[in-house]
């Protein structure tokens, strides 16, 4: 009698851990797709205006590179395709492969698997397309902070096509538990740039910008963050599905209260770069 309810216990404990974990999870997600949509905002109107205004500086065109010109201007309008349909394909995948089919009609259910299918085909192609058109840009007129900006941003440009790449191989061989984490790495790889801003602003917010040189965009910890704006949310990804599948009530419980507090610090970040950098320059 004593080891069932130590045992009905336990798994009430579990029980509470994964509802804690997957609250985290969602919570975070929520928070991470408002402070992108924000930036979406601002990329929409704050290069909509320049190219209304004929600004070609802030469109960063140089006159005479027709191609680089053209792979800047399809790297702003394939980012911001990105970032809103990023979002819409995770929860898709979600409903479909969660508990929601069994509480949808067969007509939505149907729907829903149609807009994932077509929707996921564009994000990939969108995806790939945005990386090529970067590593273009980054390899023949440079970016900010030299050649540890070029080789931080080139790697996660690579990472983004190696993981577009398992989507479609895993979605296509129908394993779609594998196939949906690799969505969710090429999530977190796409959205490096985001993450970048982000965590400069939260730096800056809580250090002032301690080992930042603005001038230069060079630093310290600007080093460190061209490599962790990608390295980081993937280490916390990776670190979040061997919880969820290998994990004890513990263990979950403590991964749920790290997702709370990075999303906190993440929350933090999105005030900031709004605040002292997007809003603002609209």
């Amino acid at each position: 009698m004593t080891d069932l309810v130590i045992d009905l216990s336990h798994r009430d404990s579990v029980r509470v851990a994964d509802k804690a974990l997957k609250t985290a999870a969602r919570l975070w997600f929520l928070v991470a797709v408002i402070g992108q949509w924000i930036f979406v905002y601002y990329v929409m109107f704050f290069y909509g205006a320049a190219a209304a205004q004929g600004d070609s500086e802030a469109l960063r065109q140089i006159p005479g590179d027709s191609a680089g010109n053209f792979a800047m201007a399809m790297h702003l309008i394939l980012a911001v395709i990105i970032m809103v349909g990023g979002p819409l394909q995770l929860v898709l995948g979600a409903i479909i492969s969660g508990d929601g089919p069994r509480q949808l009609t067969p007509q939505i259910q149907t729907r829903v698997r149609s807009v994932h299918y077509w929707n996921g085909r564009i994000y990939l192609l969108t995806a790939v397309a945005t990386s090529i058109a970067g590593l273009y840009m980054i390899w023949t007129r440079g970016t900010v902070g030299g050649a540890v900006g070029e080789i931080g941003i080139s790697l996660d440009a690579v990472l983004i096509i190696i993981c577009a790449a398992m989507v479609l191989r895993y979605a296509l061989a129908r394993e779609i538990v594998t196939h949906r984490r690799w969505a969710l790495r090429l999530f977190m790889v796409v959205s490096a740039v985001w993450f970048f801003r982000v965590g400069l602003w939260l730096w800056v917010f809580l250090t002032g910008g301690i080992g930042v040189d603005f001038k230069t965009f060079t630093g310290p910890f600007l080093t460190f963050l061209f490599f962790a704006q990608y390295l980081l949310p993937l280490a916390v990804l990776e670190l979040y599905i061997r919880t969820q599948d290998r994990a004890g009530a513990f263990g979950k419980f403590a991964m749920a209260a790290g997702l709370f507090v990075l999303t906190a610090f993440m929350g933090v970040g999105i005030f900031a770069a709004a605040t002292m950098s997007w809003l603002p320059r609209l």
